[in-house]
């Protein structure tokens, strides 16, 4: 077999694929509005791994994370202004709020910057969305807790952080997947910010005034939190849907060699911000043929497979996944219809 037309092939691939202008003079800023649980820390880690690799091979010239010292939102449009006068190319966004930063996210694009938000989204038509599909993810929770609990029963809802998409989204398939399935009901429903000290504070108030439940529906960081709050009151253990936090998955993998415990794990990996920092790259490298929304797969584990993933989940982290620029340009070609 000749050898040249392969390597012409390939080189045909790379061009459509990858560069068509130089960004190793680009600066890209990272907007962050919190910081505050497992997930958020496992994400800036991936967001650094990747960044600082690219600063160091001359991709771009540089990749800066601004995280806001609180959750407020007029405190991250203020920090996505500042960015703007600082020169910035690109910004990577996790909103703490859909539309409350539209006005920000306009102005830095009218700048000429590019916008690219994901996990929290912002709804500006300018700005470019990396998502999984939430509302899914919650419908789906339901549907499996239907395999577990056939008979039905009392939910307790734990949502999380008040005013983002994440939230919003999720509890919305909730919803959907409880309409689906009459046989459960959300009897009480607290709010744990994704983060299992809080979810075990406020699940442990609501407790001796809640019926028997049989099942929790949330959305990440807050199942061990719950499991603990259930032990503590001696309260008969529910069957609690996990967001693939190492914490959780060896408390499952306990539960499970105890007595066989059934359950089912889902979240958005938070090397996700790796995936937006990518697209944010390859559109300043000219291409313009990537849509505004790009939805990737959200991460689940089943009763079958979540042993053979723990091992590889660092203690007090989640399950990720870092994306390379060809897992970015893959990911953009699958959106493209």
């Amino acid at each position: 077999m000749r050898k040249l037309p392969i390597l012409a092939t390939l080189a045909l691939v790379l061009m459509a694929g990858a560069a068509h202008a130089d960004t190793s003079g680009k600066k890209i800023a990272f907007s962050n509005n919190y910081a505050g649980n497992s997930w958020r820390q496992a994400m800036l880690k991936s967001y650094d791994i990747i960044t600082k690799k690219a600063v160091a091979d001359g991709i771009v010239a540089a990749s800066d994370v601004f995280t806001t010292a609180d959750q407020e939102v007029p405190t991250q449009a203020a920090q996505i202004q500042n960015l703007i006068l600082q020169g910035y190319d690109a910004i990577v966004i996790n909103a703490g709020s859909p539309d409350a930063l539209n006005g920000a996210v306009k102005q830095a694009c009218d700048a000429g910057i590019v916008v690219v938000s994901f996990d929290g989204i912002v709804t500006e038509p300018c700005a470019y969305r990396v998502v999984v599909d939430f509302k899914a993810m919650g419908k789906e929770q339901v549907a499996q807790m239907a395999k577990f609990q056939p008979k039905g029963g009392n939910l307790l809802e734990i949502r999380g952080l008040a005013g983002t998409s994440i939230d919003e989204e999720i509890h919305a398939g909730i919803l959907e997947g409880i309409a689906a399935n009459p046989q459960f009901k959300i009897v009480n429903s607290v709010t744990g910010n994704w983060d299992q000290t809080t979810a075990q504070k406020a699940v442990a108030t609501v407790l001796p005034s809640l019926p028997e439940i049989v099942g929790i529906v949330d959305q990440g960081g807050d199942g061990y939190g719950a499991a603990q709050a259930f032990a503590a009151a001696g309260k008969p253990r529910p069957t609690i849907i996990l967001g693939n936090r190492q914490d959780e998955l060896a408390w499952w993998k306990e539960q499970k060699a105890k007595d066989g415990y059934q359950t089912w794990s889902s979240s958005i990996a938070p090397g996700v911000s790796s995936l937006a920092f990518w697209v944010a790259q390859q559109v300043l490298d000219g291409r313009t043929d990537i849509p505004h929304d790009l939805l990737v797969p959200y991460l689940a584990f089943t009763q079958e497979d979540f042993e053979a993933a723990l091992p590889n989940i660092p203690e007090g982290g989640v399950a990720t996944h870092e994306y390379t620029q060809a897992d970015a340009i893959a990911a953009i070609k699958a959106n493209i219809k």
